[in-house]
């Protein structure tokens, strides 16, 4: 029998942890839930988590806080929860490393589907971009570090990335030089749980540009090809760390 994935959620309301644990167990899925990091941590430690639901006001370490810090040691899908609905908070959440957020009040059922959905995004991630194949990737002064996914600058400051940064930074870095179009890349970083509609590599890119420091209005790293893609149009070394 297959094991149910487990969701971890850290809020400090007890009435939102009853309410989730109860309905995402009720869907198939266990659930733990603690108030605080530090209950979080310790969760972790005691055996394996698949998703994070995370809220951005706790005590002690915020929400920003400890998801910069999972980023730094996993990569493990996170979803972030906020009562404040400032497009600030989102932008600042999904810069830390999270990989969606959703405002308070939400609906568990919508909950749910945003969890399904990640987990089979970051299940689907073609062989060639699994963290075993290479350990570091370099490029333009950059290391990519594929076991904790996240970026390392020539000064070896770390940069953390989202689950959809990384898909999509592995797919430049396996195709240098080469245009991709957004259905490839679409196709590429989601696979089955692509939307043909989906307009958010624009998006995307546009983030992972910001992340390396890439000027958007006149980018070296990823260049945009007018009417054809995008193109990482740099060298690329696996298994070297670059600086």
């Amino acid at each position: 029998m297959e094991t149910p994935d487990h969701i971890l959620i850290v809020d400090d309301d007890a009435e939102i942890r009853s309410l989730l644990k109860a309905y995402l167990a009720k869907n198939g899925l266990k659930a733990s839930a603690v108030a605080d990091g530090k209950g979080m941590w310790q969760a972790l430690d005691a055996g394996r988590v698949d998703l994070i639901v995370l809220d951005l006001m706790l005590p002690g370490d915020d929400g920003l806080t400890l998801c910069r810090k999972l980023r730094a040691k996993s990569d493990m899908p996170v979803i972030m929860l906020t009562a404040r609905g400032e497009e600030t908070d989102r932008i600042v959440g999904l810069e830390m490393g999270a990989d969606d957020y959703l405002p308070k009040p939400f609906s568990p059922r919508e909950l749910l589907a945003r969890i399904k959905v990640i987990l089979r995004r970051a299940r689907s991630l073609p062989d060639n971009l699994r963290p075993e194949e290479t350990r570091h990737i370099g490029f333009a002064g950059w290391t990519l570090d594929t076991a904790h996914r996240h970026l390392v600058s020539a000064a070896g400051v770390v940069t953390p990335l989202s689950g959809a940064e990384y898909r999509l930074l592995r797919i430049f870095l396996s195709h240098p030089n080469r245009v991709l179009n957004r259905d490839q890349l679409v196709d590429l970083t989601q696979g089955k749980e692509a939307d043909p509609l989906d307009r958010s590599i624009d998006v995307q890119v546009s983030r992972l540009r910001h992340r390396l420091g890439d000027d958007p209005r006149a980018p070296q790293l990823i260049k945009t090809v007018r009417g054809e893609g995008y193109v990482l149009s740099v060298p690329v070394a696996a298994d070297e760390r670059c600086g």
